[in-house]
Parts: structure tokens; sequence; C-alpha cells
């Protein structure tokens, strides 16, 4: 396997684009987003956790029950929640869609993003679908124009594609994502759009992609709210020719590495970019119990609030660590807990089971103003392991949020 360009356009069958179609104010952001495959798709997708949901999540969900995709619209600047009239706006959308492509609305995976309770008029996106039809490409600069029009407040693209092999057939894999605020584990505003030309069947896609979330988007955070329209798909074309991946084996596990692959690359993305962040944060914990402790332990430290600020300080003030391990419910023996401060710039030692030992706060300091920094634990009750990835808490997170909507 080896990382290539294209995003959502490197597999075969692909295109993407993205316009400004006037949803937001900004005439220089781009809005809407459009993919399409060349035929149909295998489709999975995974969504919020929230009990309030986007109308978009709704009609999504109904139009891939049957596990079958071929396109994806997506608008930016509202998120189409908490409106009365929002399943049939969705809708619109999804046909909107078929009457100018001929794909079916049943086959349109639709998804929104922005203000939260406020109507969406799709009258700009009426007047601009051709433009938007008319601008699909299938090169990479089509798949970032199509990432730039799902962003709302990330300042950087997020895209990742890999290369690999199934049964001797070269298959391609990429992803687009959107995510800077309202983000916290258990999907979390995140949207996230994956294409791969693998042929692989819908029950085995869904698997396999339940299983990588529980590794990789369940264990982002950058602010604890969890949003209300989180979205991640994945659409398989199949159009590589390998034999479709029907049952576990060697096949399935070669595709659920190019998963992760690009998943958690997209979640490095995000988090990295978190709104205001200046820093990265891994908590890389291992020794737990299980897997499930180490999980609840490398959450807990990446959303404690103290944690992440002292981060941003360049404090290594590791109780707070130890803090958000206490209190984050999962079975561990404190006084086995062991916690280093990693970076670019070296290694600190800060604390040995449980207790804390003589450190250098200059060494300190220069390791944690690095712009990644890993939290690393150690707890000696067993073999669980699990990374988690945030950002640091910053006076512009708050500047951010404070006048979101005005």
């Amino acid at each position: 396997m080896k990382n290539i360009t294209g995003g959502v356009c490197a597999a075969k069958g692909f295109k993407a684009a993205g316009l400004h179609c006037g949803m937001r104010k900004n005439k220089a952001k781009r809005d809407v987003a459009l993919i399409i495959s060349d035929c149909d798709c295998a489709a999975a997708a995974v969504y919020t956790t929230n009990l309030v949901k986007g109308a978009p999540i709704d009609v999504t969900k109904k139009n891939i029950a049957n596990g079958v995709a071929r396109a994806v619209i997506c608008n930016s600047g509202n998120a189409n929640t908490c409106n009365a009239n929002g399943i049939e706006v969705a809708e619109a959308m999804c046909d909107l869609v078929e009457k100018h492509t001929g794909i079916p609305a049943s086959d349109v995976v639709v998804a929104s993003t922005g203000v939260i309770g406020q109507p969406l008029d799709i009258t700009p996106m009426v007047e601009h679908i051709d433009d938007l039809i008319a601008a699909l490409g299938d090169t990479p600069a089509h798949s970032t124009a199509a990432n730039e029009a799902i962003m709302t407040t990330d300042t950087v693209h997020k895209e990742v594609a890999v290369e690999f092999e199934i049964a001797g057939k070269r298959c391609a894999m990429g992803g687009i994502a959107k995510g800077s605020g309202m983000i916290h584990p258990n999907m979390a505003t995140m949207l996230v759009f994956v294409t791969t030309d693998a042929a692989i069947s819908a029950e085995m896609l869904q698997k396999a992609l339940r299983a990588d979330v529980a590794d990789t988007f369940n264990m982002v955070s950058v602010d604890g709210d969890t949003s209300t329209n989180d979205t991640l798909a994945v659409l398989a074309n199949g159009m590589a020719g390998n034999p479709t991946i029907t049952a576990e084996g060697k096949d399935y596990d070669d595709f659920c590495a190019a998963l992760r692959a690009v998943t958690s690359g997209l979640c490095r993305a995000i988090a990295a970019d978190g709104e205001g962040a200046t820093k990265l944060l891994i908590a890389d914990v291992k020794g737990a119990v299980d897997t499930d402790n180490a999980r609840r332990i490398a959450k807990s430290i990446i959303t404690s609030s103290l944690t992440k600020a002292a981060m941003f300080g360049a404090d290594a003030n590791w109780g707070r660590v130890l803090c958000a391990i206490g209190y984050s419910g999962a079975q561990v023996d404190v006084h086995k807990v062991d916690v280093d401060f990693v970076s670019a710039a070296g290694v600190v030692e800060v604390c040995r089971n449980g207790a804390g030992i003589p450190f250098s706060e200059e060494k300190a300091k220069e390791v944690l103003t690095e712009r990644e920094i890993t939290i690393r634990v150690g707890l000696g009750d067993g073999d669980g392991a699990a990374t988690a990835y945030g950002c640091d808490l910053t006076y512009e997170y708050v500047k951010i949020n404070g006048d979101y909507r005005t």
C-alpha cells in the first residue's frame, strides 16, 4: 500500500465538483459538492449518535437501506437541522441530482453542514446545478474543490488517498472530510466521504466500516460537543475488477487496512484543524485491562479541558492527565500509571507508578511547544491499547464560537 493523490477521485469511475452556488453569502467560498460514480456502488455509512439529527441523515438512511448508492450531494453553510420542512428539502436535493444526471434520487447520499435551526432554501442550488454538473471531473483538483465546498470553519483541506492490491488487482481508495468544531467521540460537525474502486459487498463494507470507526472517528474529539449532522459514507463501485469480497479473509483484511489508512489520516487532519487549535494532541494508551478500557482512558485524556489548556500553554501539568484517567470510569490501577510527553523535540518523562518524578521544565517546554504532541500513557494492567486524537484549547476557540451564528 502507498499514499497517492486524488482524494475521492483517486479511484476509477468517480468524479467530483465543488462550486459556489449561492448557499452562502461569501462568494469566495464554494458551498455545494457533488460526487458521482460511473456505476452503482455498494454503500455503507455511520452517523451521529446525537438524538437531534439533521434531516439529511434520515433521508440518506432511507436511500441506502438497500446497500446501493451512486452519488453524494452536500451543501455547507446550513445544517438543515431542526427545520419543519427539513426532510422535504433533503429529498429535493436528491431529486435535483436525479433530474439533471439520471441517477435515481433513491441512490443519492445527501448531507448538509453549517448553522442549526435556520430554514434551508435550495433555490440557489437549483439555479446552479447545471454549472455544478458541468464542473465534474476526475482530477485531484476536482476532489479538492469538493472538499472546499463542504468546509465551514475548517482552515485546511482534508484529503487522503491510497493505492493497494486485492487478489492481484490494483485498487484505490480516497476520502475527503470536513470537521473543525462540534466534534466529539461517537461520530462527531463531521462529514466524511470515501470512495473506492474495490469490489466488496454492501454487507462486508458496512462491517468493515463499523469496525474501523471504533478506533478512528469514534476516538476524535475537539470540544466535547457531538454534532447533529455527522455522516461517514463509503461508496465502492467495484471497477478495479477484483473478486467481490463477500466474507472475511485476506482480501477483506487488505481492504480493511486500506480503509484504516484513509480514515486514520483524515482523523489526524480533523483533530489538528480543531477550531482555534495550534497543536495536534494524541493520547497513546497501552497496558490497559482491555481495549474498551484503553479507549475510555484515551478519550478521557483527549477531552479534558484542563489538559487541552495546559498543552496550549506548553505546561507539563501531568496531574491533569492523571485526573482525567481517574474520572474516566475505566478499570485501572492508578498506582501503576506512567506518563510521558513526546514530540519531535524529544521525550520528557513526568510520572512513574502514579507519582511525579523530577524533570527539566525547560526540556518540557521545548517538547510541548511543537505542533504535534503525544501523551504516552503506560498502565501495566494488561494488553489493551488505544489511540485518541484531539487538539489544544485556545482563546481563538471561544472567539470563533462566541459569534458563530451572527
